[in-house]
């Protein structure tokens, strides 16, 4: 027989609420660091991100992780991570509104500002889609200064348009990019990384090595560190090569990770990979930590917006709770 026990003191889920008019700090914030006027759109945002249906795609993307299709039926490489229509949804949704690259797109006064409190209204709700997020916008300091492929690929990275096709970027109006740094012997010793780069020429490296930690490899290109002739340098690695064919990337295997769920995070190997120098060689470590330094400040931005949820989600469980009175209380004790 079914249970006829109403259920009470429970507490519903805290949806369909706006996340920037509850959030005070936050806009205190926007007028002191100049950006107030940023507030409506961000008051827009802060409603399409406290809403049912945006949660639901946080918990659908993360309770399907991605899966790694290595090999075809026939055995032949693919090195493809497929993803939850969800995460792809999320992706699109923070690529629609500029955080992968709006403030490089179109610079302005606040811009930074606004996409930071952007940011970590949507870590509220979800973080793995703010991995690849995070590194498409942080990589454009990078690669400004390398003409050939800034002039190739800054109008890919600043464009709005989300797509997770695996063709070449050539076909594509928008991209996303990755990196990667760490490897098995060395881990943050990136000093110690024996991944090689051997001269094509043209600036055209021959990549040979691994990475023990390759962050969102169904990204469109990626920057890396390899050793040079003239020592540890910084390389640009797409996806595809020039002719269209798939780059040497060989994915070892997806992390099995305890957060960051919904993101592909890997390991692998690169056979003979082509890849082009940024910068001079031997200069790879400022070049890459130039992205790494945007990435930490995301980092910061991400984990204040991880705080905020929790202590919204205990504010919102205290205020829909009946406290025992005293008598139930004295009664519970004897």
């Amino acid at each position: 027989m079914p249970s006829t026990h109403e259920v009470s003191n429970q507490v519903p889920p805290l949806e369909n609420y706006n996340l920037f008019d509850r959030n005070r700090p936050l806009a205190d914030a926007l007028a002191r660091e100049g950006a107030a006027d940023t507030s409506g759109w961000l008051r827009e945002r802060g409603a399409e991100l406290g809403s049912a249906e945006m949660s639901a795609l946080a918990v659908a993307a993360n309770r399907n992780p991605p899966q790694a299709k290595l090999f075809d039926q026939n055995g032949r490489r693919r090195d493809e991570v497929e993803f939850h229509p969800a995460y792809h949804q999320l992706m699109a949704y923070l690529k629609r509104h500029g955080a992968s690259a709006g403030p490089w797109a179109q610079p302005a006064r606040g811009a930074h500002v606004k996409r930071a409190a952007f940011y970590m209204m949507y870590a509220e709700i979800e973080d793995g889609t703010l991995c690849p997020t995070t590194m498409t916008y942080a990589v454009v300091p990078s690669i400004a200064h390398e003409q050939t492929i800034a002039r190739e690929w800054l109008p890919r990275i600043h464009s709005l348009d989300y797509d997770p096709r695996f063709i070449p970027a050539a076909q594509k109006r928008g991209v996303t990019l990755g990196m990667g740094m760490t490897e098995k012997q060395g881990g943050s010793d990136l000093r110690s990384n024996v991944t090689t780069a051997s001269p094509k020429g043209r600036r055209e490296y021959a990549i040979v090595g691994h990475k023990w930690f390759f962050s969102a490899p169904m990204s469109d290109a990626f920057l890396i560190l390899a050793q040079a002739p003239g020592g540890l340098s910084c390389f640009f690695l797409p996806r595809f090569t020039p002719d269209g064919a798939v780059n040497a990337i060989r994915i070892q295997r997806l992390k099995d990770k305890l957060g960051d769920r919904s993101n592909a995070s890997s390991e692998v190997e690169f056979d003979d990979a082509s890849a082009w120098l940024v910068g001079d060689e031997g200069r790879g470590l400022p070049i890459i930590l130039e992205m790494g330094t945007y990435c930490r400040l995301d980092c910061v931005l991400g984990t204040a917006g991880l705080i905020r949820q929790c202590a919204s989600q205990a504010i919102h469980h205290a205020r829909h709770r009946t406290p025992l009175s005293s008598w139930q209380t004295r009664a519970e004790r004897v």
